[in-house]
């Protein structure tokens, strides 16, 4: 579990193609002693399983990720290529600082961003979620996109809007998402939740 706040701008080093998919390295700040294999982080939003870590001839730490057919037909990391930026969180640990709010890691979709509006004091985005996942999403309410959490400024329909402010832009990938970009799109768990709940109530 995670709380899309952002702890490391990593940098993909390299991407392979694997039988059950891809595996990818990627360059972090994390210690390498610090992560245990099979450890999850969330990498640009999608959880994965870390099965290499080390550091390169250059002191450089990293540690490899794989993805399997699920990860790559839901979100963007079918896009992965080498030099891109990916927003990285460790899994929460108990005790931890809940900065951001509750998210697992599991993507519900991809995003598509229609407008990108540059402001002196923040950037404005405005996105279109698939259908099937656009009922969850509301104003004021969180969403975790690119594994950042994220609040809601507008909903309407398919499309909603958040608005970030310069430290979010220095510390993430967002500062280089520009309009039609795609981006992973996790809703709020207790939305899915209470729409569960009110299912039932109905057949009740």
């Amino acid at each position: 579990m995670f709380t899309g706040i952002v702890t490391d701008l990593g940098q993909i080093v390299s991407v392979e193609e694997i039988p059950a998919g891809l595996r990818t390295r990627i360059a972090t700040v994390y210690e390498p002693d610090s992560i245990d294999l099979g450890a999850s982080i969330a990498c640009g939003g999608p959880c994965h399983t870390v099965v290499a870590k080390g550091r390169d001839e250059n002191g450089q730490a990293w540690f490899d990720v794989e993805s399997g057919a699920e990860t790559l037909k839901l979100t963007t990391v079918v896009q992965w290529a080498a030099g891109q930026k990916l927003n990285l969180e460790r899994s929460l640990s108990m005790g931890a600082e809940l900065g951001g709010h509750l998210v697992l890691g599991h993507v519900d979709g991809m995003a598509r961003i229609t407008k990108r509006v540059d402001h002196a004091d923040s950037v404005y985005f405005q996105f279109e979620a698939p259908r099937e996942v656009a009922p969850f999403i509301a104003k004021k309410g969180s969403v975790c996109l690119d594994g950042t959490s994220l609040t809601v400024n507008e909903a309407d329909g398919c499309l909603f809007s958040v608005f970030l402010i310069p430290h979010t832009l220095a510390v993430t990938s967002w500062g280089e998402r520009h309009e039609g970009d795609r981006v992973n799109l996790e809703v709020d768990m207790m939305a899915r939740y209470a729409a569960r709940l009110a299912e039932f109530s109905r057949e009740a």
